[in-house]
């Protein structure tokens, strides 16, 4: 049975961190129980991880070509496989599978989190051999000590929410198409095999859906991910895109997007791309290159919306917000990071834990996050290029919450330029050729005038894109606005982004 993951992808460590991957050039009946077992514990859920039999190992990485693993030797591996899961106690089977890869057979071991955890497994395979509590501490597999050991316990039971069955849902609610689009853009062998299966062992390989089959229910993650509609279940799984025309926030316009979390993570990206990033061109005298500045990098906001969707809580009756100031942009969700971070150390320290591993393979699979604790470097380094300030997170005590502050390029701040409020009046123009103050007010949803004549109609005029529709009386009742020549050139340009 095909995995809903990319294999070379997987391999060659895209798809998951290094971590998540165990690399056997042979079958080593003894190191792989320990290393499901500690897989299955999961004790950072990282969401399980994978075995690979038939490549050798060096310094984490694969040796290619790989050695594989000889035909003749499939059937068995697999059935001692099988009698060795069931000395795990509980006994815990994973998904396993014969993959084709560089013209070798190799045994792919997916061994997700475990729903029954703590999990221990026999020291050796001798009769009466003692049991033992394994985990993943970075790459290698160890015997948990005395205080793992009582974490664990602690995990009992304590299945993370996006991995949890949803009782309230049926698999109705998951959709074969939308299924259907991701293993397509991931490039999954498993799409080969969807039209040829029951919907319901589709998502059973998936991990999608759980529980026996007179009562298989979909788990949270594929209501987030496949359900036309997951806002049934989780009310606040949306992203609310919050325009602010002044720094005193006593005004505001809204767009909400909701659906899938791949589909409104993606639209919310293009309508911020589209609406509040701008790019500033300086020639400069004696080189050919120009010197080019966007108000706001595009990968440091993109990075920072998809850690709040990756890591706020879906519990939380909160969406996440993007707040959009004429100086900053500020992305807030809830709760606040996982521990050892706090209010102190944020920005300074990394934690591999995450709240939502299952959200984040499917993040990863599609190349939407590295989920490699990368986030905040990334944006660091992003705006770092651009020549834009330092960013800011914040957080509270009690993690009860998480901020992200970009501010704008300062070459924005120094004149008159195309800011993102100038970009998003110059966009209602395309279908309409003459606009004034109360009809940009009504577009823009925002009530308060005197905003909206100071940040989006005085420097779209100071930049000469909109003109007076009657010059000679500037304070006309019946005066309106209508583009210049530059901008309709402008406009021509953000209709083609």
């Amino acid at each position: 049975m095909p995995f809903p993951i990319n294999i070379k992808e997987l391999i060659h460590g895209r798809a998951v961190e290094w971590e998540r991957i165990e690399f056997k050039a042979g079958w080593n009946p003894v190191h792989t129980l320990h290393t499901i077992c500690a897989f299955a514990n999961d004790i950072s859920n990282w969401g399980g991880g994978y075995i690979i039999i038939g490549i050798k190992e060096e310094n984490g990485r694969p040796v290619l070509p790989p050695q594989g693993v000889p035909i003749n030797r499939i059937d068995a591996i697999q059935k001692e496989l099988l009698n060795l899961c069931n000395r795990i106690r509980l006994p815990y089977f994973p998904k396993v599978a014969p993959v084709d890869f560089q013209n070798s057979t190799i045994l792919v071991i997916w061994v997700p989190a475990g729903p029954a955890r703590p999990y221990e497994a026999p020291e050796t395979l001798a009769a009466g051999a003692p049991y033992c509590s394994y985990i993943r501490r970075f790459s290698s597999t160890v015997k948990a000590n005395l205080e793992e050991r009582k974490e664990l316990l602690g995990l009992s039971n304590r299945i993370p929410f996006d991995d949890q069955t949803n009782h309230n849902a049926d698999l109705t609610d998951l959709n074969i198409t939308l299924i259907k689009q991701f293993l397509k853009e991931i490039k999954s062998a498993l799409l080969e095999e969807a039209d040829k299966m029951p919907f319901a062992e589709l998502c059973r390989s998936m991990n999608i859906a759980d529980g026996p089959d007179e009562y298989l229910k979909p788990k949270n993650v594929g209501l987030l991910f496949f359900s036309p509609n997951p806002q049934k279940y989780f009310p606040s799984a949306r992203i609310e895109i919050v325009e602010f025309p002044d720094e005193d926030g006593t005004d505001f316009a809204e767009k909400v997007f909701a659906g899938p979390l791949i589909d409104q993570v993606r639209a919310s990206l293009r309508y911020i791309n589209n609406m509040y990033i701008s790019e500033r061109v300086h020639k400069v005298e004696d080189r050919a290159e120009a010197e080019r500045w966007f108000n706001y990098p595009y990968s440091a906001i993109e990075e920072s919306l998809i850690n709040a969707v990756y890591h706020r809580s879906y519990q939380e009756n909160a969406p996440v917000e993007v707040r959009v100031y004429p100086s900053r942009i500020e992305i807030l969700s809830y709760p606040g990071p996982m521990p050892p971070l706090n209010n102190k150390n944020i920005g300074k320290i990394s934690c591999r834990r995450y709240r939502n591993s299952r959200i984040g393979d499917f993040f990863k699979e599609l190349h939407l996050t590295e989920g490699k604790n990368t986030g905040i470097p990334k944006i660091r380094k992003a705006l770092k290029n651009n020549g834009s300030p330092e960013p800011v997170f914040e957080t509270d005590d009690e993690r009860s919450y998480f901020i992200t502050t970009i501010y704008i390029h300062p070459e924005f701040l120094k004149s008159p330029q195309v800011t993102p409020q100038v970009k998003k009046l110059i966009q209602l123009f395309l279908e309409n050729n003459q606009l004034g103050t109360p009809q940009i007010s009504e577009l823009l949803e925002l009530k308060d005038r005197k905003s909206v004549r100071k940040y989006y109609i005085v420097p779209a005029m100071e930049n000469d894109l909109i003109e007076y529709t009657i010059p000679d009386k500037p304070n006309s009742r019946n005066q309106k606005y209508k583009l210049t020549s530059l901008g309709r050139k402008i406009l021509r340009e953000i209709s083609r982004e």
